[in-house]
């Protein structure tokens, strides 16, 4: 026989979906063809080792996984298998799967049939092509197994892509001290550095590096960390097989322009080349990539625009651990620093615990001694995760880097108790299940308690700089920012936004400082003549022009669209007694005539109530008041030499006369704020938010009006879909699980529904005015998908929250590069 006779099967999908898909290593090993490879290896350890992991895995993957006997609870076979393995390990007094020998591997193999015939209730194979068709049916079947259905959820990959299968006669990395195997990645894919970066095992077959069964040794003196700082390099223990690695791997980055993840086995001293992918990688490293590779001309502007996720952004504006907190407290433990950033969150130990305290809005930081792609679900809920094994190649690291998560792995300075739910620090600390922990996932530290996160300086990030101005180089729509006070204003301007295209007035009244505008919102609400009401909003002016012209001062003329009152006024009124007794006593009223008034303004439905315009239209002066606190804040600063640009914007309008009603408010301010401020012109526009169905079918109409048009898609959405975003936690899960739903309508704008009534609205607003401003300010305007679709529309902006804006931005320069 010759010792290629043995096959693999592994799956090859169109994306890297690491650690989700199946494999069978060893394929064609039975009773009789173990003798074979004994005779032609002259290694029986070496092939009884071969021959149970192959029963270990077609026990797992093909009869117990595809075969749909996982169980819900409880012990699969691998674990089973695993346990095993522990007990003869401590039977034998050792301590590695290497230092088994031949006979014990030989009785486990045994063994591992009996635990596959009793538990599941079939025979392992004898027949190689039995082995062969059983191992190629369970690999296409793994594209449809919960992990692979839920890694294509997170990642958004169609489900009816389906995978490949390929069959490879195998090498083996596990044939003695002169065998290894090995994953390494062209550049560093956790801070994106330009070198060559990896793990190897020696005596190994490829699962046992992704596992973390073992601490890998590094490739290279730059792969080195703390674990493996003593550890023998690859290139002084094979040099030669090492320098013909790396002459591979320049060619191969060279080739596909891009990070390439590969996989390689040295048997007998012989490299093997087993596959190369494109590698995943956190957002930092992502975004140093595309910049270095743009800055060597590797490739164009476009590529690396295009090569950085939106998403990915989202990892270099995450908060670290505050330096002077990591001073104050000592680390509990460290490890290997395998995701980015500093995440808090209460320790669990299992992954199904990691998703049912996520899904109650508890932080959690999963701890396992090691994960596997079964925990890919309590993986995504946590804020963080934490393995005592494994290295920076293994599964955790992988699947943790390529969703930018914090991550710490090879932490052995602490021992897990599971049943027990707690962990024991080296010096003898306790932490159960429930207690918070702060981790440091850039260093590998872990913290007891709480610390406290501080943001990073971008401007000191000269690979996002470089980046983000080809992101302006490319894009044509425009990104501003959703604020509610000058400070949200001055973030917005670091992140990059050009404007403000959601300033909501009525959020003065919340927070620090808000006590005595609020309470004068309130004497305005409890009003009962027009004479009281104008007395309130005149005293309430100033603080409203103050908040107004700071904005502004800070926008620097970039322009600030800016939303009259729109929320219903009882969402004001005091609720505790105390603040009503005051507001009695200013108002000169008893109590019950106090509560009389107040339960005059509760609303059965307020969302589709008395607010936006309506408040307008029935109280002038409300809107008189606003107007003018807008029009002589900009006029002031025009007077002292600054630029302003404000945009009055009329919110919850559903048809013309509604509009043209307010302008006659706004025309006559304009007037008197002139001739009071002594000025010729004020710059503004005038226009409106349109959140009602009605309004957007109505949009040659309102052109007739308006300047612009922004499309406020949350109210949109509600009012389409007839659901309250509010209310939906107890459908839509079920909803998106079946199917019903895409995707969840206040994440993503519904392109076919909600999405169509802003086409009609922009196509019949354009055919009244051709050079009609339209943006949308919903939360829609920072996810990537809904930026692309507005693009493609042809609005002129997007707004989103200031932390989004460099999403928005990188979103919308990749719609634009794909329109090309």
């Amino acid at each position: 026989m010759c010792i290629r006779d043995r096959l693999s099967v592994r799956s090859g999908a169109r994306r890297s979906m690491p650690g989700m898909m199946d494999t069978v290593l060893n394929i064609g090993l039975n009773d009789q063809t173990v003798k074979g490879l004994i005779e032609v290896s002259g290694d029986a350890r070496f092939a009884y080792d071969a021959y149970r992991r192959l029963v270990m895995m077609y026990a797992d993957v093909v009869v117990e996984k595809a075969g749909g006997m996982e169980p819900a609870k409880g012990k699969g076979i691998r674990k089973l298998m695993d346990e095993r393995l522990e007990e003869m390990k401590k039977k034998k007094g050792v301590e590695l799967d290497t230092e088994l020998s031949a006979d014990d591997l030989k009785k486990l193999v045994k063994e591992f049939k009996e635990l596959t015939k009793k538990h599941l209730k079939v025979e392992f194979p004898e027949n190689p092509w039995d082995q062969l068709m059983g191992g190629v049916g369970a690999v296409f079947a793994s594209w449809n197994g919960k992990r692979a259905i839920e890694y294509r959820r997170i990642e958004r990959i169609p489900d009816d892509w389906g995978t490949a299968v390929n069959v490879q006669a195998m090498v083996f990395g596990n044939m003695g001290e002169d065998s290894c195997t090995g994953v390494a990645f062209t550049r560093n894919p956790g801070n994106g550095d330009d070198h060559f970066y990896g793990e190897y095992l020696i005596n190994a077959q490829g699962e046992d590096v992704v596992a973390g069964i073992r601490t890998p040794a590094p490739i290279n003196e730059t792969s080195k960390n703390d674990h493996s700082k003593d550890l023998l390099t690859l290139e002084k223990f094979m040099p030669k097989q090492y320098k013909e690695l790396d002459e591979y791997q320049q060619k191969l980055e060279k080739h596909y322009k891009d990070m390439q993840d590969i996989e390689f086995t040295i048997e007998k001293g012989k490299l093997f080349m087993l596959q190369c992918r494109v590698g995943k990688r956190n957002g930092v490293a992502a975004v140093k990539m595309a910049a270095d590779m743009f800055k060597e001309k590797l490739i164009d502007a476009d590529t690396a625009v295009m090569r950085v996720g939106p998403n990915q952004l989202v990892e270099l504006l995450l908060p670290m651990i505050d330096p002077a907190e990591e001073k104050r407290n000592k680390p509990i433990a460290k490890g290997l620093p395998a995701g980015p950033g500093g995440a808090v969150g209460k320790v669990v130990f299992s992954s199904e615990e990691a998703v049912k305290w996520g899904l109650k809005g508890e932080k959690v930081i999963l701890v396992r001694e090691e994960t596997s792609p079964e925990d890919v679900d309590g993986m995504h809920k946590s804020q963080a995760i934490l393995t005592t094994k494994g290295g920076m190649t293994s599964h955790a690291a992988l699947v943790a880097r390529g969703w930018g998560k914090c991550c710490i792995v090879g932490c052995n300075d602490i021992e897990i108790h599971e049943h027990e739910k707690y962990f024991v620090t080296k010096d003898g600390k306790k932490i159960h299940e429930g207690e918070w922990l702060t981790l440091n996932g850039t260093k590998g530290v872990a913290y007891e308690g709480v610390l406290e996160l501080s943001n990073v300086d971008l401007n000191k990030n000269t690979s996002y700089q470089t980046l983000m101005k080809l992101v302006d180089k490319a894009k044509t729509l425009g990104v501003r920012t959703n604020a509610d006070t000058p400070k949200d204003a001055e973030q917005a301007n670091y992140f990059g936004a050009e404007g403000i295209g959601l300033f909501r007035t009525e959020h003065m009244f919340y927070g620090e400082g808000s006590e005595k505008p609020l309470f004068l919102l309130r004497k305005m609400i409890m009003s009962t003549t027009v004479k009281e009401r104008k007395a309130a909003l005149n005293e309430l002016f100033k603080y409203v022009k103050k908040d107004i012209k700071a904005t502004l001062e800070v926008m620097h003329g970039n322009p600030v669209t800016i939303r009259l009152l729109d929320p219903p006024l009882h969402e004001f009124v005091p609720h505790d007694k105390e603040k009503l007794q005051e507001l009695a006593k200013e108002l000169g009223v008893r109590m019950s005539v106090l509560n009389r008034r107040i339960l005059a303004l509760h609303e059965n439905n307020p969302m589709l109530g008395h607010r936006g315009v309506r408040l307008g239209v029935s109280y002038p002066e409300i809107t008189e008041m606003q107007v003018r606190a807008i029009l002589e804040a900009a006029g002031e600063l025009q007077k002292e030499g600054k630029k302003a640009f404000p945009e009055i914007m009329i919110p919850v309008v559903m048809g013309r006369h509604e509009l043209t009603h307010q302008k006659n408010i706004v025309d006559k301010v304009y007037a008197e704020t002139l001739e009071k401020l002594g000025l010729k012109n004020i710059p503004y526009l005038y226009g409106t938010m349109i959140e009602t169905p009605r309004a957007a079918l109505k949009g040659d109409s309102m052109a007739m009006v308006a300047d612009f048009f922004s499309f406020g898609t949350n109210d949109l959405t509600q009012m389409s879909f007839g659901f309250s975003r509010d209310d939906i936690g107890g459908f839509l899960p079920k909803y998106l699980d079946l199917k019903l739903l895409p995707d969840d309508p206040f994440v993503s704008i519904d392109q076919t529904g909600v999405g169509e009534l802003v086409r009609i609205g922009v196509e019949k607003g354009r055919g009244i005015k051709n050079k009609l401003k339209v943006g949308i300010c919903g939360e829609h305007g920072g996810d990537p998908e809904s930026v692309k679709f507005c693009h493609r529309l042809g609005l002129n902006y997007v707004s989103c929250s200031p932390f989004r804006v460099p999403i928005a931005r990188l979103a919308a320069a990749q719609a634009a590069i794909e329109d090309k």
